[in-house]
């Protein structure tokens, strides 16, 4: 079988890795992928919202299976233009993708659907959206519509914090259309979990837990980023826990979808804030988790490919998935600066020592090749990934390879999965 990733980021690096060990896989491609996913896969020079060139490619190569890793293609409707040339693809249509391209779509059919999530309003005027901070007071949450790459949403403990992300949002256009309507959201307290689910509209096979790290400095503190490393599984989601949320979040996201006749085939991703034993939903995904792809996948025992061929074709039921019992921990390597400017080309030493490490994988997010050498390209480098017996044995083989590791402005969290080591 022949298989096409489209992406470039760690996220895709870890899908070609655990698609790599299916021994129905014949050939990967990846379009555009990076210096890391070139040495399982063969890169194309398409871009990964390139949808006219991805889709001649796939059929003229033959591609068996094209699985789609980041949410930009999704929302543009690359799902939408596969099957209507009846070309094999694993991801959700253009009005599935919505759920996770447009916040307002996702509050309003929780809203209508009664999943649990916090209160909001939603605005398209600067003036009206800061006269209503200013009654509601703060703390509150501020986030762009549209896509920002895991990076349009402000948590503000003040009105005056509120007021300035309401400009960068609205006025400075920071993310250009993304930021023309606005939701100004309740701010729930409590512990965050990222729970993803495979679906293919009827049938749901919930994945192994995770809890990302979204702020940049240790703590929890500073701007939020795409993720700054991320564990599984998640103590926090007990066996209790677990049951509540397909029964008061999953099932009721899945028959809302049918009944807005949304044929909906791929990973659904629900963000969650636990408060007092109870989740709410802060967002949906329409895609992995980056960076809780890397921990979950390295946890799968199961047939990666033919756990996505079956989604893709509509036979989830036949699937049993299994997963390893060690635990995981991605702790993600970020340029300095991130996630503002950041400085690209920084050489990258070490990895070739890598490379032999048993339970441990580097997963490549942003970086190219220069002068025949790995250099910095991206916010967020690397994700160094590694199994342990118990979450403190897999922290502590994370940092053990990070050791080994070195370019110039290196970031990166120390706390990564305290949390759940201290519970």
């Amino acid at each position: 079988m022949k298989v096409l990733v489209i992406g470039s980021g760690g996220r895709e690096h870890a899908l070609v890795w655990k698609l790599s060990q299916s021994p129905r896989v014949d050939k990967i491609y990846c379009a555009p992928g990076n210096p890391g996913i070139a040495e399982i896969a063969e890169c194309l020079d398409i871009k990964a919202d390139d949808i006219e060139s991805l889709l001649n490619f796939a059929k003229y190569e033959w591609i068996d299976l094209t699985i789609v890793g980041p949410e930009a293609p999704l929302t543009a409707g690359i799902v939408d233009a596969f099957v209507k040339d009846e070309r094999r693809i694993f991801g959700p249509d253009a009005s599935g993708a919505r759920l996770e391209g447009s916040k307002v779509f996702a509050k309003d059919f929780m809203l209508k659907y009664g999943i649990p999530t916090a209160e909001y309003k939603m605005f398209t005027s600067y003036l009206h959206a800061k006269e209503y901070i200013g009654l509601k007071g703060a703390p509150v949450v501020i986030k762009a519509d549209g896509l920002a790459a895991g990076k349009g949403v402000f948590v503000c403990e003040t009105v005056d914090e509120a007021i300035d992300s309401l400009k960068v949002i609205m006025k400075e256009k920071a993310f250009g259309s993304a930021g023309s309507r606005v939701v100004v959201e309740q701010c729930l307290k409590g512990e965050e979990a990222s729970f993803m689910v495979l679906t293919d509209g009827k049938t749901v096979i919930p994945l192994a837990t995770s809890q990302d790290h979204k702020t940049v400095f240790d703590g929890d503190r500073g701007p939020n980023t795409g993720g700054m490393g991320a564990y599984s599984p998640a103590p926090v989601i007990t066996k209790a826990l677990h049951l509540t949320i397909m029964k008061t979040v999953i099932d009721p996201l899945i028959k809302g979808l049918a009944k807005e006749r949304i044929n909906y085939r791929g990973v659904i991703y629900a963000g969650l804030m636990i408060c007092d034993g109870k989740p709410y939903v802060l967002e949906f995904n329409c895609r992995f988790g980056d960076p809780e792809a890397q921990p979950v996948l390295m946890r799968l025992d199961s047939d990666l490919f033919e756990m996505m061929k079956a989604t893709s074709e509509g036979k989830l039921k036949d699937v049993k998935v299994s997963w390893k019992d060690d635990p995981a921990v991605c702790v993600v390597l970020a340029s300095k600066g991130y996630p503002g400017n950041y400085e690209k080309g920084k050489v990258i030493k070490g990895l070739d020592e890598l490379r032999d490490m048993s339970d441990t994988m580097i997963f490549h997010a942003g970086t190219g090749i220069r002068k025949n050498k790995v250099v910095t390209s991206g916010g967020r480098v690397l994700g160094v990934t590694a199994l342990g017996k118990d979450i403190s044995a897999a922290k502590r083989n994370a940092y053990k390879a990070i050791e080994k590791v070195h370019f110039d402005g290196m970031h990166y969290r120390k706390d990564i999965a305290d949390k759940a080591i201290k519970k």
